[in-house]
C-alpha cells in the first residue's frame, strides 16, 4: 500500500510558532531570524508583527514605521531565506494597537480603501498568510467579509489564522467583539489555525486544564495552538520553561493532532535569552516529540 499523501500545510502539526515584533533590540541591534532555521531549531511559522492600517487609507505601518522603510530590508532579505528553507512566514495584524479592524468594519468604499495597501503590501513582500489578531470590536459579517477577500485575492494556500484569548474559544468574555465558535462553523475550513493566547490573565499554561477545556467544548486540537509568553518581560502569565515542557510534552502524547505550541515573542526568548532566542524553538519542537514518541 502506498503512504498516505502529505497533510496540506495548514494541518501539519504540530507546529511552533514564533511572533516576531521586536525587531531590533534596545541599544539598536538588529535581531536576526536566521537561527530559527540555522539551528536546527523545529520552528515551522513566523508571524511578523505587527501590521497596522492607520489613517489616511494607505498610511500603513509594521509597528511605527512603513514597511518598505530601509529599516526593515535585512528583515525581509531574511523572510525569503526562512521560506525558501520551508519556515512560512505571515504578518500579524491589529494587536494591542486598535484601529485596523475598526476601518476594515465599515462600508464597501471604506473597505476597499483600507484593503486594497493591505493586499498590496502582503503581494510585495510574498507573505504565506495573515494572522488577524483581533483586540477590538469587530462584526462576525466584516471578519468573514476579509477573509474571504483575502482567500479571493491569494488563493486557497493563503494562511489565514486568528489570536483570540483563551476564553474566546469558550464563548466567555473576550476582546475580539464577534462569537469565535459562529466563525468556525461558517468559515472553519478557510482557517488555518488559532494561535490562543494563554496569557495576560485570560488563561494559563501552567498546567493544561484550560487547553483541555477547549477541547472539551468540541475544538479539535489541531487546530488550537497553544499560546504563551516566552519572558516575563513580554506580559504576565509567564510561565518556566521546564513546566511548559512537561505540559506541552503531555498534551502532544494526550492529542496526537495536538497543534503546536505559539511564543510571543521572538527576540528575547528563553532560555537563551536576548543571546539565544532560538533556544524556546527547541525546547518547544523536543518536548512535543517526545510527547508523541
Amino acid at each position: 500500500m502506498p503512504p498516505p499523501p502529505p497533510l496540506p500545510p495548514r494541518l501539519q502539526t504540530p507546529r511552533v510558532v514564533l511572533y516576531h515584533q521586536t525587531h531590533y533590540t534596545s541599544s539598536k541591534e538588529y535581531v536576526s531570524i536566521l537561527p530559527l532555521l540555522t539551528e536546527n531549531t523545529g520552528a515551522t511559522h513566523v508571524i511578523l508583527a505587527a501590521i497596522h492600517l492607520n489613517d489616511p487609507p494607505g498610511h500603513i505601518h509594521l509597528n511605527e514605521t512603513p514597511p518598505d522603510d530601509a529599516i526593515f530590508e535585512t528583515l525581509w532579505d531574511e523572510v525569503l531565506v526562512l521560506q525558501d528553507s520551508g519556515i512560512k512566514v505571515l504578518g500579524m495584524l491589529g494587536g494591542a494597537a486598535r484601529g485596523s479592524f475598526e476601518r476594515l468594519d465599515g462600508n464597501e468604499e471604506s473597505f476597499e480603501a483600507y484593503y486594497c495597501p493591505l493586499r498590496d503590501m502582503i503581494r510585495k513582500h510574498k507573505l504565506d498568510g495573515l494572522d488577524l489578531d483581533v483586540e477590538e470590536e469587530m462584526s462576525l459579517e466584516g471578519v468573514i467579509r476579509l477573509i474571504d477577500r483575502l482567500k479571493a485575492d491569494f488563493g486557497q494556500e493563503f494562511l489565514i489564522t486568528l489570536a483570540p484569548v483563551a476564553t474566546g474559544l469558550i464563548n466567555q468574555r473576550h476582546m475580539s467583539g464577534f462569537d469565535y465558535q459562529m466563525l468556525e462553523v461558517l468559515r472553519g475550513g478557510m482557517i488555518g489555525w488559532y494561535n490562543v493566547q494563554f496569557y495576560c490573565g485570560w488563561g494559563s499554561m501552567e498546567d493544561s486544564k484550560g487547553y483541555d477545556l477547549i477541547i472539551a467544548v468540541g475544538w479539535p486540537p489541531e487546530k488550537v495552538v497553544a499560546g504563551v509568553v516566552t519572558n516575563a518581560a513580554n506580559g504576565s502569565g509567564w510561565v518556566e520553561i521546564d513546566v511548559l515542557v512537561a505540559v506541552f510534552m503531555g498534551l502532544a502524547q494526550k492529542y496526537p493532532g495536538f497543534g503546536g505550541v505559539m511564543g510571543w515573542e521572538y527576540f528575547n526568548a528563553m532560555p537563551g535569552g536576548l543571546g539565544r532566542p532560538w533556544e524556546w524553538a527547541e525546547n518547544m519542537a523536543s518536548a512535543m516529540a517526545m510527547g508523541r514518541a
